[in-house]
């Protein structure tokens, strides 16, 4: 690609690839990532978020919806072991949080492949917010089964019983669904989230 791009534009290969480094550093940034991926902290932003995933199935409380996405990487020189997720191939393993608008409020995106959610959770600073109570209380984020249940943390119930559990599973399945489309869309957006990684590019 860099090669084809450096043709049509008369620009030598290593030049592009300088470019596109110093624009993926500058996108990546901590203060621009900051200025546009900001979990909601503020009681007005936070009664919106609930409203509108209220909407959806009934669900109270709900401030964002939480998972987990492989993106596939070039196997590492080191430690590439770690980064072999369970579907066999190398990735970085990214914690998403989207709101009920599909806007993603919380991403980590460092773990290798092999780490699992609820570990990346338990030491992202997503947890120190909530476990330390600096996000009001009956503020909930939705998750698979793959999370642990917290107080601010609602998963479905692995065995519902006719009756409420049933229908709890049931409004969870489709409010969480935001996160799943959510992923869907960036990565059907930016295809390189998803494709096969060529290892000769």
């Amino acid at each position: 690609m860099q090669l084809c791009n450096g043709d049509d534009m008369g620009v030598s290969q290593s030049s592009v690839s300088r470019a596109i480094a110093c624009t993926l550093e500058s996108l990546s940034s901590d203060r621009m990532v900051q200025r546009f991926i900001k979990f909601p902290m503020q009681a007005n932003q936070i009664r919106d978020n609930q409203e509108k995933f209220f909407q959806i199935a009934g669900f109270p409380g709900i401030v964002g919806a939480i998972d987990g996405t492989h993106i596939q990487i070039i196997a590492p020189n080191v430690n590439e072991n770690e980064f072999v997720n369970r579907h066999h191939y190398h990735s970085i393993n990214v914690q998403v949080v989207f709101d009920a608008s599909y806007k993603i409020i919380d991403v980590v995106a460092k773990w290798p492949g092999s780490t699992h959610d609820s570990r990346i959770l338990r030491e992202s600073g997503l947890h120190v917010l909530f476990e330390n109570n600096h996000i009001p209380g009956h503020t909930h984020l939705l998750g698979d089964s793959g999370y642990p249940s917290r107080r601010w943390l609602l998963t479905p119930f692995l065995r519902p019983q006719p009756g409420p559990q049933t229908n709890y599973n049931r409004a969870h399945k489709r409010t969480r669904s935001i996160v799943e489309r959510g992923i869907g869309q960036l990565k059907r957006r930016f295809h390189v989230l998803h494709d096969e990684t060529d290892s000769k590019s």
